[in-house]
């Protein structure tokens, strides 16, 4: 598994998922549990994981409807 997003905005990671599940690339979350245990300031950012062979392609796709990778 690689890491393709790493955010506190809890808006992107559903709808980066969303992308992901339209091109048929299978995600997993992490950490969800540890941002739900700090409260609700943010501090702690879930991570968003895609198989290594998907990677380049779940990059494109989430470039292409608009949403910006750092790195």
């Amino acid at each position: 598994m690689e890491e393709l997003l790493r955010t506190n905005d809890i808006t992107l990671i559903p709808l980066a998922r969303a992308i992901l599940d339209d091109e048929g690339i299978e995600s997993f979350e992490l950490d969800v549990n540890m941002s739900v245990l700090e409260g609700s300031i943010g501090i702690l950012p879930r991570r968003l994981m895609v198989r290594s062979s998907d990677l380049a392609r779940a990059r494109t796709a989430l470039w292409e409807n608009g949403v910006k990778l750092d790195g």
